[in-house]
């Protein structure tokens, strides 16, 4: 199904240059984990000084979360109670939560460890989910947690890579929200990002979406800062945004009109409105509500700045929303970039774009350019 207007962009090379060494952040030799931890997968790239990127080490595997997920599993099929203990975390697990409960099986959760399923613990005891401080008797632990740093030093050892000296990360966020819906606060924080640029010029900067210290209601971001060692963090919109705008045919595009970027992850589709390197509107949805037809009807009138943010969340999405005084010469937003697990939804309604050839890493390498971007590089 074809949309009027909604055209693909020019093929891109095959390959783009590397980007600058950070400033700050390259003291000599040294290596960057990026993280960028998604709802199906985290995808690493370890940054090598010397080596060109498409030759840097890359991990997908699976997310953290799914590892929790088995393991209720495997703890529901023999029948045990669990406990739920460590830190605040992605909710991937939460289907396995209820098959736990469902089964007439007992669950408790540290405090820290229920913010994982909600910010509010009556909203977690009603899920059938004690607050525990300690592990009851009886009950199995089952450890919640986005980064293990035993992990990653013993798998860059066994391959025989080295240890990061700065780890970032992005991971999403909804906030903290104990007395309201996570998916209508999770759109506030975006209306917040479009209409407080932070720097006095029009349209908003992605790069101010890396935190060196995340707001206060970024919880689940705070946690995995203190976890990577107070690296820069950021969400997975950012840093798809950012990854985007690291190659150099969508920045060049974007600095003679308006381009559409749409990120069709695992569990939500999020796109941007970009016009010089700032974001003019911002649009998310959860990937399993949409079709190809519902996506691109929405697409087609977020580009041209006439989608409601109330028919957005009747159908179960999280919003839209336009930064104010939006310039003509953005031209309507027609050219789309495409990336993420599930572009084949858009395939023939846009460009694909992989950064250094590899679309899975496009978050880590947006983390990179963000950096980069603050840094002035």
């Amino acid at each position: 199904m074809n949309i009027p207007n909604f055209r693909p962009a020019p093929q891109a090379p095959a390959a783009s240059p590397a980007p600058a060494p950070l400033p700050g952040t390259q003291p000599g030799p040294g290596s960057i984990l990026c993280l960028d931890i998604g709802s199906g997968t985290q995808d690493v790239l370890l940054t090598m000084p010397g080596l060109n990127p498409e030759n840097w080490p890359r991990f997908v595997l699976p997310t953290p979360a799914r590892r929790v997920a088995r393991r209720i599993a495997e703890l529901t099929a023999e029948g045990r109670h669990i406990w739920l203990h460590g830190e605040n975390m992605g909710g991937g697990f939460f289907g396995a939560v209820k098959a736990h409960v469902a089964a007439g099986l007992r669950m408790a959760a540290h405090p820290d460890a229920a913010l994982a399923l909600h910010d509010n613990p009556e909203r977690v005891r009603a899920l059938g989910v004690d607050i525990a401080d300690a592990c009851p008797a009886g009950f199995a632990p089952v450890r919640l947690a986005d980064y293990e740093p035993g992990f990653w030093r013993a798998l860059l050892d066994t391959c025989g890579l080295p240890q990061p000296h700065l780890v970032v990360a992005a991971a999403q966020d909804h906030g903290h929200h104990p007395q309201g819906s996570n998916t209508v606060g999770r759109f506030e924080l975006w209306r917040g990002f479009l209409n407080h640029s932070g720097d006095g010029q029009p349209g908003a900067s992605p790069a101010s979406l890396i935190y060196d210290a995340p707001p206060a209601q970024f919880t689940r971001l705070s946690t995995l800062q203190r976890a990577i060692g107070g690296g820069p963090v950021a969400d997975t919109g950012a840093a798809a945004v950012l990854g985007a705008l690291a190659l150099p045919e969508v920045q060049a595009r974007s600095a003679r009109e308006g381009v559409l970027v749409v990120n069709a992850g695992n569990s939500h589709t999020i796109a941007f409105l970009v016009f010089r390197q700032r974001v003019w509107g911002v649009y998310e949805h959860h990937t399993g509500m949409l079709t190809t037809e519902t996506l691109l009807r929405d697409l087609n009138e977020f580009r041209l700045c006439w989608l409601p943010d109330e028919q957005v969340r009747a159908a179960g999405g999280h919003g839209s929303a336009f930064a104010p005084d939006i310039p003509p010469e953005t031209e309507g937003f027609r050219p789309a970039f495409v990336l993420g697990p599930r572009r084949e939804m858009l395939r023939g309604h846009g460009q694909f774009i992989a950064p250094h050839g590899d679309m899975m890493l496009a978050g880590c390498h947006g983390l990179l350019h963000g950096l980069a971007l603050r840094h002035g590089a």
